[in-house]
């Protein structure tokens, strides 16, 4: 009898000494503007980084998950959630709205992003080397970057006549976005015409809203909102017979044309080992903001295909993949 009292009792300390330990587990908070389903991998690379810097999900570290699924209008509500469990730190990789949605609910509670765009221009933080608030982490913004999408564009499908930019109107990223693309399109001799869409339906009729003759040609940059609807992007592009060139491989394995950007899963690493620096006591005040300096550009040899485009030697050549 008194054998089973101390078999049950000790069953019952470890299950109490579990639950200590998990309680006792920092807290991240994961916001981001996609959804689960769509970052699987960018997830992962994620984890890979808080591994690298000695955290493991569920063993040492929690995380709560926030996705609005390509409704940035809920991110606030989101932030504020995650802001009252007091989470130990909210990491939004890959998704800059994300960032400013964070940054505008907390100024204590640390912040580790991943931008596409200026983090000075956009407020969160006071500059790359010094960041000074409670935000810090990995920018892929690279001032030649729009130029040299522009200049691949341009070699791979050189029948462009008239340059097309996608945004979403009040985006953080929408007016960055077109003042670069304006700077960098300004010496190639290239007019770019901006067109929104904010719905699944205004993508539509964005996309109606071009030329029906050939010569259009369609340029995206970072924008979550996008991303979700990448592959019924992919698909009016091929419909419409325009050619497409986008900031992040995705896009190309869904059937669009061509990317050029940083290497998002590179990106995700990263911010998951700032994440990991900031849990052990990093304050995001003196950590520098990261730039991102792999790149890489991806081809879909199927979609030149079926829009009727030979792919240069050189660039098949300079490609970091071809998609078949």
């Amino acid at each position: 009898m008194r054998r089973r009292e101390f078999i049950g009792g000790a069953i019952a300390v470890a299950a109490l000494s579990r639950a200590h330990a998990q309680a006792a587990m920092p807290v991240i908070g994961f916001l981001h503007a996609g959804s689960a389903e769509e970052n699987v991998k960018r997830l992962a690379a994620f984890r890979k980084g808080l591994a690298s810097g000695g955290f493991t999900e569920g063993q040492n570290v929690a995380i709560e998950y926030r996705w609005a699924s390509g409704r940035n209008e809920e991110l606030p509500a989101l932030a504020a959630d995650l802001v009252r469990r007091n989470v130990a730190l909210i990491a939004t990789p890959g998704t800059t709205a994300a960032a400013v949605a964070a940054r505008k609910a907390t100024a204590t509670i640390p912040i580790v992003f991943s931008s596409g765009t200026d983090p000075v221009a956009l407020g969160l933080v006071e500059s790359l080397n010094r960041p000074g608030g409670n935000a810090t982490g990995i920018t892929s913004l690279n001032a030649e970057l729009s130029a040299k999408r522009l200049g691949i564009f341009r070699e791979l499908v050189p029948g462009v006549s008239r340059y097309f930019a996608l945004v979403k109107p009040g985006s953080a990223l929408a007016a960055p976005f077109v003042s670069d693309l304006a700077r960098a399109a300004a010496p190639l001799g290239i007019r770019v015409e901006v067109l929104n869409a904010a719905t699944e339906g205004e993508i539509d009729s964005a996309f109606a809203q071009l030329p029906p003759t050939p010569g259009a040609g369609l340029v995206f940059g970072p924008e979550a909102f996008f991303y979700v609807y990448r592959a019924h992007i992919a698909e009016l592009a091929l419909r419409r017979q325009v050619p497409t060139i986008f900031d992040v491989r995705d896009y190309v394995e869904a059937g669009g044309l061509a990317s050029y950007g940083s290497d998002y899963f590179n990106v995700m690493e990263l911010a998951g080992q700032y994440t990991a620096r900031v849990l052990k006591g990093a304050r995001p005040a003196e950590l520098p903001v990261q730039q991102a300096s792999k790149f890489e550009l991806v081809l879909n040899r199927k979609t030149a295909a079926t829009l009727g485009l030979a792919i240069s030697p050189t660039l098949l050549a300079t490609a970091d993949d071809v998609i078949e």
